[in-house]
């Protein structure tokens, strides 16, 4: 196994048999890799503070390096894995790029599961993820989790006015379940990571996908689209889940009060934070858009209606789905639910 465990004087402080004092003074370099650009916003206002706030309370000696757009080679579905393997110490994985691997994920990316904040949503993700993905995602020491704000359905030409309009459109997805609801509505789909979304609007090979409003503008996608259209009330169109985590080896190999610095900051809190980013996000990316003269258009009540029964179908096959494969589907939907709602406005 590779680890990139830079600086640490671990191994030789045990070699030279020198005390614990000194071994609580040593100096670690941690690397983080993510897909995105640094002035997207999870990267710009949660990423990059939280590595300034581990240096701070770590006394300037626990240093994390971030490397955006995938600097240390490797593609975004390869996250987990190389967070699992050491190939990073740590990073940014999006489960839904690996379909199937991680099915409890998908609770929180059903059509209608989360709330309009994401920062709401990922404090319950956290909690649903202690319940449920310590085990699944065991081999890795998960600091956060969180969710993106609201879906939109961005595309050349009008915006969506009625069930029709997405007759045979090719659209970007980012995951199964939002793959399938799309396809569900009349859609083809093509699933590929956020960043090759971009291209593939540029050489027609979709006419539009679905995003949330906060990385509209670090992939300039209102400037390849016309319209964006997402629907009204308390619920997300869809959503997609995002891991924080950090190599287990490495990890473990921490100093006791090095460890504890990232213990304080992982957690319910971490997770909040990384959500409130992508809320802070959809702020601006929303404005963007609206000064671009794009057209941003609400989705009539009439066809959200239709889009939730859809939706309601999705989930019914869902439940039945992983509960064939050993999973309590109804339970995981109901915690899921009712922790969204404990949340819903923050806690």
């Amino acid at each position: 196994m590779k680890r990139r465990l830079f600086n640490t004087l671990l191994a030789s402080t045990v070699a030279l048999g020198v005390g614990a004092g000194f071994a609580a003074a040593q100096e670690v370099t941690l690397r983080f890799q993510h897909f995105l650009s640094p002035k997207a916003s999870v990267p710009a206002n949660f990423m990059q503070p939280w590595a300034d706030k581990i240096l701070e309370e770590s006394g300037g000696r626990l240093k994390i390096e971030l490397y955006p757009g995938m600097q240390l080679g490797g593609g975004p579905p390869a996250l987990y894995d190389q967070i699992r393997d050491g190939v990073i110490d740590g990073g940014w994985a999006l489960p839904g790029y690996t379909p199937g691997r991680f099915p409890e994920t998908e609770v929180f990316e059903l059509p209608f599961m989360t709330s309009m904040s994401a920062e709401d949503t990922s404090r319950a993700f956290w909690a649903y993820a202690e319940d449920n993905l310590m085990e699944r995602m065991g081999d890795v020491q998960l600091l956060a989790v969180h969710v993106h704000g609201p879906g939109v359905v961005h595309k050349k030409g009008g915006p969506i006015m009625s069930k029709a309009d997405f007759e045979g459109l090719k659209l970007r997805g980012p995951s199964r379940q939002a793959n399938k609801l799309l396809e569900s509505l009349g859609a083809s789909t093509v699933g590929m990571p956020v960043p090759a979304f971009p291209e593939a609007l540029s050489k027609g090979v979709v006419q539009g996908g679905v995003i949330p409003m906060e990385i509209v503008p670090p992939l300039k996608v209102h400037e390849l689209t016309d319209s964006h259209s997402m629907v009204p009330g308390d619920r997300a169109l869809y959503n997609t889940t995002f891991i924080w985590a950090m190599n287990k080896a490495a990890y473990d190999g921490l100093p006791a009060d090095l460890k504890a610095v990232i213990d304080a900051n992982s957690g319910a809190d971490t997770s909040a934070w990384a959500g409130r980013a992508m809320d802070a996000g959809d702020d601006v990316g929303t404005k963007i858009v609206a000064d671009s003269g794009n057209k941003v258009h609400t989705i009539s009540d009439e066809l959200t209606a239709e889009m939730k029964a859809i939706g309601a179908t999705q989930v019914t096959d869902w439940i039945a789905e992983v509960t064939a494969k050993g999973l309590d589907g109804q339970a995981l939907v109901d915690q899921a639910q009712a922790l969204i709602a404990q949340n819903d406005g923050g806690s």
